[in-house]
């Protein structure tokens, strides 16, 4: 199963780990080939830059203990897609996640609950764990 996992969950995990938290990344890493792509990666330094200046080094920690594969964001012209969320910063998350085949995106994002699509399936770590 591959899994896709958008920026906040990333945050999260690396500077806010939980015992939720780490099972829920204990079962990913065992279950499934997880994917980032590089929209997530460089949103999430320039999150760590703006709200967490002092943490940079634990985010390369994590990444680097952190079995993924990454992969391009591609440059998409929303026009060109049949896909509507709330915020449109989050499209090149949910495009890469389809281009890309992925069977879960696993996001705490709220926008991505109003997206009309038969796959992904987007879930929350927690309906993860509930699931699996």
């Amino acid at each position: 199963m591959e899994i896709m996992l958008d920026t906040n969950v990333l945050v999260s995990a690396a500077l806010f780990p939980s015992a939720h938290m780490k099972r829920f990344l204990d079962h990913i890493i065992l279950n499934s080939h997880i994917i980032l792509c590089s929209y997530v990666l460089d949103e999430l330094y320039d999150v760590v830059r703006r709200k967490f200046p002092n943490k940079r080094r634990e985010i390369e920690l994590f990444l680097f203990k952190f079995p993924f594969t990454l992969v391009h964001t591609p440059e998409i012209n929303l026009l060109e897609m049949d896909i509507t969320i709330d915020d449109e910063d989050d499209f090149p998350v949910i495009m890469s996640a389809i281009i890309f085949d992925v069977d879960i995106l696993i996001t705490g994002d709220k926008h991505f609950g109003d997206v009309d699509i038969d796959r992904p399936t987007i879930l929350t770590p927690g309906e993860y764990m509930k699931m699996f």
